[in-house]
């Protein structure tokens, strides 16, 4: 019975995940085309952030608690996650249009704050200098950047081309509450996905720490996931790619900086290997965009990208 009962529950948090990113799509599609704001700078800001509101719940106890491992590893994971796994996977169904902006501000961004991030988290490993630790100097920094570049990507915003079927424009309350009620089903059904999944893996003799590394790693990230890929359905793409880029800035610059504004965070826990995998997933990105089809992420660029995670995965079981 308890079991039958995690498999309700199971296929409840699904569907409210589905029918969630639906909403936030429709509603923030119609927010864009009605304050004549481009569809990208609405899934940077409203859609990206939105989506994030897990992460930083979790990075934000974990630093209240003290605990900067679950901070600074949800961050890292979720952003590795969100670029290899979620690009790729919304790639490949349907390639995503790059524009000029993209190309001059944004994946130079993006790439630019991981950067930044190993830089101040690392740099005793990197440099024999200083600590491995993000101060909060380093998390004011991060903020003051963020805070400039929301402004000017706000600023900018109407000014950018976008390409995107124009579809029906609601009246704005109606766009307000469809985000809101999105959002809402997405964290919500999320959290319900990931629990009922976690008590089936349980229940099946599943291990804890394959279960760590797999639902509860991507849990986090699932409302990116069913955000982008009906983006990517409704022919949404530069809605999909300010979903990411979106929520890796976020993720780095507003949760690790205001992270460590409560808590200085320490990097010891992360390897290597993990800085180089965010730090190629930020490359891959810049890759793709100047390479290949023009001003276009295809499906081969998404294939490269799972290929990625996929053998990061396999690094991350081997290496339990």
């Amino acid at each position: 019975m308890a079991l039958t009962l995690q498999i309700i529950l199971f296929l409840v948090g699904l569907a409210l995940i589905v029918f969630g990113a639906d909403w936030l799509v429709d509603g923030a599609s119609s927010v864009a085309r009605k304050f004549g704001i481009s569809e990208f700078v609405i899934g940077l800001t409203i859609v990206g952030m939105g989506t994030s509101a897990p992460e930083m719940v979790v990075s934000f106890l974990g630093a209240i608690q003290g605990n900067a491992d679950i901070a600074v590893g949800n961050v890292f994971g979720s952003n590795i996650f969100n670029t290899l796994l979620i690009l790729g996977v919304t790639a490949a169904i349907m390639p995503m249009p790059i524009t000029r902006e993209n190309l001059r501000r944004d994946i130079p961004l993006n790439l630019g704050v991981i950067i930044l991030l190993v830089l101040l988290g690392a740099t005793h490993r990197l440099t024999g200098f200083g600590d491995d630790i993000l101060s909060r100097l380093d998390g004011g920094i991060l903020l003051a950047i963020f805070l400039v570049y929301m402004f000017f990507s706000f600023k900018n915003g109407k000014k950018e081309e976008d390409d995107s079927p124009a579809g029906k424009t609601l009246k704005p309350w109606v766009a307000g509450l469809m985000i809101v009620a999105g959002l809402a089903a997405l964290i919500g059904g999320g959290q319900m996905f990931v629990n009922s999944a976690t008590a089936i893996a349980k229940s099946l003799g599943i291990s804890d720490k394959f279960i760590a590394i797999t639902i509860l790693a991507g849990g986090t990230s699932m409302p990116e996931l069913a955000t982008c890929v009906m983006a990517a359905i409704k022919k949404k793409g530069q809605l999909a790619l300010g979903n990411i880029l979106g929520s890796n800035i976020f993720n780095i610059m507003l949760i690790l900086g205001g992270s460590a504004l409560i808590h200085p965070l320490s990097f010891a826990s992360m390897s290597l290997v993990d800085m180089g995998v965010l730090l190629l997933s930020g490359l891959l990105l810049v890759a793709s965009a100047y390479m290949g089809k023009k001003n276009m992420l295809d499906r081969f660029d998404g294939a490269i990208f799972l290929l990625c995670e996929a053998a990061y995965f396999t690094w991350l079981c081997i290496n339990l």
